[in-house]
């Protein structure tokens, strides 16, 4: 491997799993509070 390749992926993979950690937390934020409005539990 490059130099520059391995730097790509050590820079790109922590984005790549910030951005879908944002996804589901995102979600699970929405269904909680969806739940919360109609007075049930989420599990």
């Amino acid at each position: 491997m490059t130099t520059l390749t391995l730097t790509a992926y050590v820079l790109v993979w922590p984005a790549i799993v910030a951005a879908v950690l944002f996804f589901i937390a995102r979600g699970f934020l929405k269904e909680w509070r969806e739940a919360r409005q109609e007075g049930r539990r989420i599990i």
